[in-house]
């Protein structure tokens, strides 16, 4: 690692662990459905949360005019508001300090000539990537503002992937400023296909999971393997001859399904290039093996908090746990990729 660059890296690392928090505290926000306790977006002076009694009131009476108030906590108390506002402020809070946590080391470290021609165009892709998640979440939540007390669970989706994805970019150019050369192993072509397949197949999991948690889908058949008595409930196939293609990401139990069946392929691909890691015709060095090791661990915790998710119901802590653990899984994955597909 070349030590000019180590205080970017370190940086890079801090917006990595914000989005990190973004991503748990937005799991927490969601599963106490405090997303819609906000109404309103203040970029400035949203950053303050009410100070007294009547700012106290008058952001209750904003909340008593939208639909989750009217259609599901008509018996709020303020008390009962303020349980839910926290959560949704300190989202909003970590989203604000992440821009302040890029934009000042950025300044920074442009005035220092610390920022190479090179590294410069991927910050301003860093920037715009979180900037367009902010946009995001005001899109996600106002979805939920209108007519039903629901955000949409494609916008939640597109919300959450662009997160991942925003983590995944950071992470991927640390990574290359802290392993400025690459040696050339000649790595086998069969590795680097299979880790971008399971990427590719992992970024569709994490996308139903989303599914799953919009529309509320890990509260049916909440048994395993089996969907009750069926490997593949009634439901999903007579959905599917009902309403065609569509099913595939509307109906609850089809969307259960899919993620089910997605989440036994992944964790078979990781399994597959673990349990084959050591073979010689794939020329991985020790690094390399310890990047799948990585892999295969994470997927493992992440199938097994799967699971007990599923068959408690999705209570909070473990439904936050899990969605951690999806994280815990793309940034393996990502540093595998970066330590195989690169070589």
């Amino acid at each position: 690692m070349n030590n000019s660059n180590k205080n970017i890296i370190i940086w890079l690392y801090a917006g990595c662990l914000l989005v990190f928090a973004m991503v748990v505290i937005g799991g927490i926000t969601r599963l106490t459905g405090s997303g819609l306790s906000i109404t309103e977006w203040k970029v400035i002076t949203g950053t303050f949360p009410p100070m007294n009694e009547m700012q106290w009131q008058q952001e209750f009476i904003k909340y008593q005019q939208s639909p989750q108030f009217q259609l599901i906590n008509s018996g709020f108390s303020i008390d009962d508001f303020k349980s839910i506002y926290w959560w949704e402020y300190l989202h909003r809070l970590i989203g604000r300090l992440m821009g302040m946590v890029f934009i000042i080391p950025f300044f920074y470290f442009l005035i220092k000539k610390q920022i190479s021609n090179q590294l410069l165009p991927k910050l301003i892709i860093i920037f715009l990537l979180g900037a367009w998640q902010g946009f995001l979440g005001w899109y996600m939540v106002k979805s939920g503002l209108m007519n039903a007390p629901y955000v949409s669970h494609y916008r939640l989706a597109i919300h959450l992937v662009n997160a991942f994805i925003t983590f995944g970019y950071i992470f991927w150019v640390s990574q290359d400023l802290k392993y400025e050369t690459i040696e050339n192993t000649g790595v086998s072509k069969v590795i680097k296909r299979l880790s971008i397949l399971t990427f590719i197949l992992l970024i569709i999991q994490i996308t139903y999971g989303a599914f799953v948690a919009g529309l509320h889908a890990g509260h049916v058949y909440n048994t395993w393997p089996m969907m009750g008595n069926e490997w593949v409930a009634s439901s999903v196939t007579a959905a599917f001859a009902r309403n065609g293609i569509i099913s595939l990401f509307n109906d609850i139990t089809t969307v259960q399904f899919i993620h089910r069946t997605l989440a036994l392929i992944v964790f078979g691909l990781i399994l597959f290039m673990w349990l084959k890691r050591k073979n010689s015709g794939w020329n991985l060095n020790d690094e390399q093996k310890y990047a799948i090791n990585l892999s295969m661990i994470f997927v493992l915790l992440q199938a097994v908090l799967g699971i007990f998710t599923l068959i408690y119901n999705v209570p909070v802590w473990l439904g936050v746990v899990h969605q951690a653990g999806a994280f815990v899984i793309f940034a393996a994955m990502i540093f595998q990729m970066h330590r195989v597909v690169k070589h």
